[in-house]
Parts: C-alpha cells; sequence; structure tokens
C-alpha cells in the first residue's frame, strides 16, 4: 500500500482506532518511560518504582518520583500530534476510538474524547490518583499544591493511578478497545515500540478482519513486518501526511 492509497482509506473510512505510544509525546518534550531516570533517580530502575512491591515497601520514595514526573507533564504542552489527532476524532465521530498507553493526560487536554469519539487511557492518568480503600479516582492538585503522599477527600492515602509492573489493564477499557478495532476500518499505530502486550496486539483485531493497519514509526518496530504501510515518520509529520489532501 502507498501513503496516497492510505490517505484515502483513512479518509473513507467510517471506523477508525488508534493506538499511540510515548513518541506521541516525544515532541512535547515528555521523555519515554524508562529515558525518565535521571540525576538521582538514575540509580532506580523503572521496575523498582513502578510496581505494587516498590509501593508497599516504600511509598513515600515512590511518590516521590512520580511527583517529579506529574510536574514534568503538567509543565508540558500538547504537540501538533495530539491536535491532529483531535481533529480526526472530530471528523470521524462516534467511528473514532484512540487507545493510549500514555499515562501523561495530554490527549484529554486537547479534549480527546470530548469531541464525539472515545478515548481510551489503557495505562492510567499521571495527572489523578486513586484512593487506596475506595478505589474511587480523584484529580491531583496543582503541583505546588501536592503534598506527599497525598489523601481522598475521604481521608485516605491514595496511590498513582496508573497500572504497574505485575498488574492487568483495566478489564472495560482492553475489551473496549479490542472491539474498536476488530471493527475498524482503519487502525493507525503511532509511535509505540510494539513489544508491551495486550496493547501491542490490538491491530492484528483489524487485520484479522480484513481492515489496513498504519504504523507511524521514525524506527522500525516489532509490528512493522505485520502492517499493511508503515510510514517512517514522527507522529505529527506522519499524521499530516495521511491527513493532508494532496495538492492541486
Amino acid at each position: 500500500m502507498t501513503p496516497e492509497q492510505a490517505r484515502a482509506a483513512l479518509a473513507a473510512a467510517r471506523r477508525v482506532a488508534v493506538l499511540t505510544g510515548a513518541g506521541v509525546s516525544a515532541e512535547s518534550g515528555i521523555p519515554t518511560f524508562r529515558d525518565a531516570q535521571t540525576g538521582h533517580w538514575a540509580r532506580f530502575r523503572p521496575e523498582d518504582l513502578a510496581s505494587p512491591q516498590a509501593y508497599w515497601r516504600d511509598p513515600e520514595l515512590v511518590w516521590d518520583w512520580y511527583a517529579g514526573r506529574y510536574r514534568d507533564v503538567m509543565a508540558a504542552e500538547p504537540n501538533a500530534a495530539h491536535l491532529l489527532l483531535a481533529e480526526l476524532e472530530r471528523e470521524k465521530g462516534a467511528g473514532f476510538f484512540l487507545a493510549t498507553q500514555n499515562v501523561d493526560g495530554l490527549h484529554g487536554r486537547v479534549g480527546s474524547g470530548t469531541l464525539g469519539g472515545t478515548l481510551a487511557e489503557l495505562h492510567g492518568n499521571l495527572t489523578h490518583a486513586r484512593d487506596e480503600v475506595t478505589g474511587e479516582v480523584h484529580a491531583l492538585p496543582a503541583p505546588d499544591a501536592l503534598t506527599l503522599p497525598p489523601t481522598s477527600p475521604a481521608g485516605n492515602r491514595m496511590r498513582p493511578n496508573v497500572v504497574w509492573f505485575g498488574e492487568d489493564l483495566p478489564g472495560d477499557a482492553l475489551e473496549a478497545a479490542q472491539d474498536a478495532f476488530a471493527a475498524a476500518d482503519v487502525a493507525l499505530v503511532i509511535g509505540t515500540s510494539g513489544v508491551v502486550y495486550p496493547a501491542a496486539g490490538l491491530a492484528a483485531w483489524t487485520l484479522r478482519r480484513g481492515g489496513i493497519a498504519v504504523e507511524i514509526n521514525p524506527q522500525p518496530t516489532d509490528l512493522t513486518p505485520h502492517m499493511t504501510l508503515s510510514l517512517r515518520a514522527g507522529a505529527a509529520e506522519g499524521l499530516r501526511l495521511l491527513m493532508t489532501p494532496p495538492s492541486g
């Protein structure tokens, strides 16, 4: 398939499913999960800080790390890729589904999930925390007002509202994503390494049902051999190529 054919297929598609990974937020200056280990934190592996065991062992240490990531996320701004996906949602309406592995909340900040389609944050959201007793999710206060560890309105300690190593993805979000990709005419896989399952397997549902799957990534990934088309481009560049009508 050529880029021109992919552009025509995307324009004609009634149902579009999108999976985004860290590459979508790279242009906003947000490091990938594993690249976030700098300075004091360089002596820790992500697995040492992002697991239930780490939290049980030292919740203050874990929250200190997440508070730093939260500050970075709140200081970042959505980039052109986020805006283009919001535009695509406006065009496709209820036929649009966006599943993201990112926890930075940037898709939501440009309105994704409120423009007629659906947003599923498969790995959670750094800007929220979850009551350890009730399970209720609450938005965190501004970074400069954040106390560690934060407490819920009920007075209970809260944990970061993200999926840790050893934890399952939210069942309802994953099921909705699988259903959306299975029904999609076109699947877009953008800025993800394709090694974290089950999210990496979503495009296979589209391909099995006869749809097409287009990858946008500057580097080849484990998914590349299985895609209908792979564009070697950054997230915003690739989306512009697929969404901009040819001149003339």
